[in-house]
């Protein structure tokens, strides 16, 4: 059976997956174990935080599959690890190695205007790390991370009210903050 699956495209192996399909799983799983865990390795050279990076993101895919609304497996997976590792890292007291390291990340996904997409990604990101550390932990754990509200509030030990505030005010944060143009860009890449 698993054989059989090897061949099917990523968008039928996460058709299969939202059905509950473990072995369509297992073959995401050996499709791109490997290259997210050489990725997370090229940002952050730490062995076993690496893989746990790269399993936790397998994790969250699995448990977010009947929810979750991925248009590019490869590209969102790559994202995810370029922002655990982030996330890892600033939740470090880190190094001016690891903040020259997480600088210059490179998206292994190459966009037509990469410099700009770069730029504007740094933007977003400096907004969002404007907001306070709970509202930014809560918000990035939900849009960036694919957690459910509950998941958020029984990880962070939060009310669901709570971390429903949290994310409006985030959000309110960000549409003052960004022209529409980049308010819309965020909206639709957060959902590709």
């Amino acid at each position: 059976m698993r054989k059989k699956l090897t061949s099917l495209s990523d968008s039928e192996l996460q058709n299969l997956l939202k059905e509950g399909s473990q072995h369509a799983f297992g073959v995401i799983f050996d499709r791109y174990w490997k290259k997210l865990y050489n990725y997370a390795y090229k940002i952050y050279r730490e062995e076993e935080i690496c893989q746990d990076i790269v399993q936790e993101i397998f994790i969250s895919l699995w448990n977010n599959s009947g929810e979750a609304v991925i248009l590019n497996l490869e590209g969102y997976l790559m994202r995810a690890v370029k922002y655990r590792v982030a996330n890892h890292i600033r939740s470090l007291k880190f190094t001016q190695e690891h903040e020259d390291a997480l600088l210059t990340i490179v998206d292994p996904v190459k966009t037509a205007n990469d410099i700009e997409y770069r730029e504007f990604e740094q933007g977003i990101l400096n907004e969002i790390d404007k907001l306070s550390p709970k509202c930014r932990e809560v918000f990035l754990l939900s849009r960036f991370e694919n957690y459910t509200n509950s998941e958020i509030a029984k990880k962070l030990d939060l009310s669901i009210h709570t971390v429903e505030k949290h994310i409006s005010n985030a959000i309110k944060h960000l549409r003052t903050n960004l022209d529409n143009y980049q308010l819309a860009i965020i909206v639709i890449s957060l959902f590709l």
